[in-house]
């Protein structure tokens, strides 16, 4: 078997894989929209996604309280989970030795091996009792929420921006370190701003994870339809919304649902679009 042979081989097989992840995407999209545009229509699109009730036995859909609901969520966990992230990264990556980073790194990769509804039940037994006791509110909450989703995005955010900074060349520090910088200053100033780009696909990966999230939420947000206005009260994801009534859902409820679906792919690819326009403006 040539050499070329082998080439034109492999192109063929990267082209399928890459085909058949590029179908199946469309796949996706294409049943959300059959099925869950109807019921937008059906229901009426202002009334579907600014109405602050939700009442599928009287035949009211609105969506509003969800969508405020994985906006403050995603945010808390945002807050909580990339600061930590990227400082453990380039605590990894350039200020650990070699012992204590050989330590860490697999605690990180098991980290992302633990199941949902397993930080799920580490968040109902250990966090929302903790809030109850020490704080306002039953422990159910958004705050419960956004510190459990802060914690399962640590993997993600912690991987790629720890490659980022690895993928570096060397020379900038060393270049850095030449001109009489100290070590610091030289991975402060000239190593991050250089893996800048791979920084903020850490933080929009976070995001898709935090947003996407759903029976870890389930288990500690309370899932109350409503505009909280604590961190104290429940709240309740468009994610959760499908999944607590998705199973006896029928006819239009069950559209709805769908239509909810529709409007988080919508929102998901919306934040993943601004934040790589705020990364490509960085690059700058």
């Amino acid at each position: 078997m040539s050499a070329k042979f082998k080439e034109k081989l492999a192109s063929a097989l990267f082209g399928f894989t890459a085909a058949v992840s590029i179908l199946a995407v469309a796949l996706i999209c294409l049943f959300l929209f059959l099925n869950g545009v109807p019921a937008l229509a059906d229901i009426g699109l202002p009334e579907f996604l600014f109405g602050s009730t939700w009442q599928p036995s009287s035949g009211i859909y609105g969506i509003f309280p969800m969508i405020v609901g994985s906006i403050y969520v995603t945010a808390g966990a945002m807050i909580v989970g990339v600061p930590t992230g990227l400082l453990t990264a380039l605590y990894l990556s350039r200020f650990a030795n070699a012992k204590i980073a050989q330590f860490l790194k697999p605690g990180v990769e098991l980290l992302a091996g633990i199941p949902s509804v397993v930080y799920g039940f580490f968040g109902l037994m250990i966090i929302v009792p903790f809030i109850r006791t020490s704080m306002p509110g039953n422990g159910f909450s958004l705050l419960a929420a956004s510190l459990l989703l802060g914690v399962m995005i640590l993997p993600t955010v912690i991987t790629v921006a720890q490659s980022a900074l690895d993928a570096v060349p060397r020379s900038y520090y060393e270049g850095a370190l030449a001109l009489g910088a100290d070590h610091e200053r030289s991975v402060l100033q000239v190593v991050v701003p250089a893996a800048v780009s791979g920084l903020m696909a850490s933080v929009i990966l976070g995001v898709g994870r935090a947003i996407g999230e759903t029976m870890a939420v389930v288990m500690v947000a309370g899932n109350q339809v409503q505009i909280p206005t604590s961190i104290f009260e429940g709240v309740r994801t468009m994610t959760a919304n499908i999944v607590l009534e998705m199973g006896y859902a029928a006819d239009l409820h069950r559209g709805a649902l769908i239509a909810t679906g529709v409007v988080l792919f919508v929102f998901i690819l919306l934040i993943t679009l601004l934040l790589n326009l705020i990364k490509r403006r960085s690059e700058i």
